[in-house]
C-alpha cells in the first residue's frame, strides 16, 4: 500500500513517515519546506517518494495523490503566535490548502483522509477534561483555521461520501521537533536552552497545564484512523492525548533534574491566544478508532531528551 503525508518533512509528518515505512508500506511526502526540514528526511530519502510543492497548488497535489490508498493531511502553519501576527497567511495555508487537498482526494477517488486537527479548538473553556461534544471556542486564528477544516471534513463526508477523521492533537512532543525560532515548542525549547546554558523562557507564570502526548502515540492514532471502520469516519473529531495534565513549571523541573541543571527560568508576559489549561477525555478515540496511549509523559520526556542531547 502507498500513503501520502502532506507536511511530511515536519515534526509529526516525518515521524509518521518512518512509522509507515516500518510497517512495510510505501510513502509519498509532499512538503514545501517552509517549516519542514530536509534533515528530518535525510536518512529515509531513498525509501520515500518526495515531492517538493505546496498544498495550495492543485496540480502538485494531484500528482501527489496518484496511486495512494489514503492521505494523512499534516501540512499547516502550526503556530498560534504566528497566526495572530499573520492571519491571512495562516488562513491561506491551513484552510485553502486543506480544501485543495480534499478536492484532489475526491477527484482521485481516494476514500480515506486523516486530518491533523487541534486541541486549540476548545479555546480557554473552564470545563475539564475537554470532551468532543463541547462547542468549539477558538481564541486564535490558528484555532479558527483548524475548526473550519473540521467542518470541511464533515461536509465532504456528507456531500461526497469521503471517509474523514479529525484527530485533535494535544501538545505533541518528541524527536525532530524544532527547538529553535520564535515559535518553538516548549519542551525542545527548554532542553535546547539548558544545553546552551541559557535561561529557559516561560510565558506567563508557568502554572498553565497541558496534556502532552508523545509522538509515538500520534503516529499510532493516525494509523488506526486510516484503518478504522468506514462507519466511524464521518468527519467527527476525536482527542489524541494521554488524559494527564502537567504544568510548564513541572516540566521544567523534570527536565532540569534529568539534565542535572540548576538554571532558573526567565518569566515573560503571557502571549495572546495561549490557553491556560488543557486536558483531554480520550474515550471517543478509543471507541471510534481503537486508540490508547502507548507512551506516557515521563517515559516520553526521557526519550525526547536523549534524542535532543544526541542530535542538537
Amino acid at each position: 500500500m502507498k500513503y501520502l503525508i502532506t507536511g511530511g518533512a515536519g515534526f509529526i509528518g516525518s515521524n509518521l513517515a518512518r512509522y509507515i515505512l516500518d510497517k512495510g508500506h510505501e510513502v509519498t511526502v509532499l512538503d514545501n519546506f517552509s517549516t519542514g526540514k530536509w534533515q528530518n528526511l535525510t536518512d529515509i530519502l531513498d525509501k520515500i517518494t518526495l515531492i517538493k510543492g505546496d498544498v495550495r497548488d492543485r496540480e502538485t497535489v494531484d500528482a501527489a495523490v496518484e496511486g495512494v490508498s489514503a492521505v494523512f493531511h499534516e501540512a499547516a502553519i502550526g503556530s498560534v503566535p504566528r497566526s495572530v501576527k499573520e492571519p491571512n497567511f495562516a488562513h491561506s495555508n491551513n484552510v485553502n490548502g486543506t480544501v485543495n487537498v480534499l478536492e484532489a482526494v475526491r477527484a482521485a477517488g481516494i476514500k480515506r483522509l486523516v486530518f491533523a486537527a487541534s486541541s486549540s479548538a476548545y479555546g480557554d473553556q473552564l470545563v475539564s477534561p475537554k470532551v468532543e461534544t463541547m462547542n468549539p471556542m477558538p481564541i486564535s486564528p490558528y484555532a479558527a483555521n483548524k475548526v473550519a477544516c473540521e467542518m470541511y471534513m464533515q461536509a465532504y463526508h456528507a456531500a461526497y461520501g469521503l471517509e474523514t477523521v479529525c484527530l485533535r492533537y494535544f501538545n505533541v512532543f518528541g524527536p525532530r521537533q524544532d527547538p529553535f525560532g520564535a515559535y518553538a515548542a516548549v519542551i525542545p525549547a527548554f532542553v535546547s536552552n539548558i544545553l546552551q546554558n541559557k535561561r529557559p523562557q516561560v510565558f506567563g507564570d508557568g502554572e498553565q497545564t497541558r496534556d502532552f502526548c508523545y509522538i509515538e502515540n500520534v503516529c499510532s492514532a493516525n494509523w488506526l484512523a486510516a484503518h478504522a471502520p468506514a462507519e466511524n469516519c464521518t468527519g467527527r473529531a476525536v482527542n489524541i492525548a494521554c488524559r494527564s495534565a502537567v504544568s510548564l513549571n513541572q516540566i521544567l523541573n523534570k527536565i532540569k533534574s534529568l539534565m542535572h541543571s540548576e538554571i532558573e527560568a526567565e518569566y515573560l508576559p503571557e502571549r495572546v491566544g495561549d490557553i491556560k489549561h488543557s486536558l483531554a477525555d480520550i474515550a471517543a478515540a478509543k471507541q471510534m478508532i481503537g486508540y490508547e496511549p502507548l507512551v506516557y509523559f515521563d517515559e516520553g520526556l526521557e526519550r525526547a531528551i536523549s534524542w535532543y542531547t544526541e542530535n542538537l
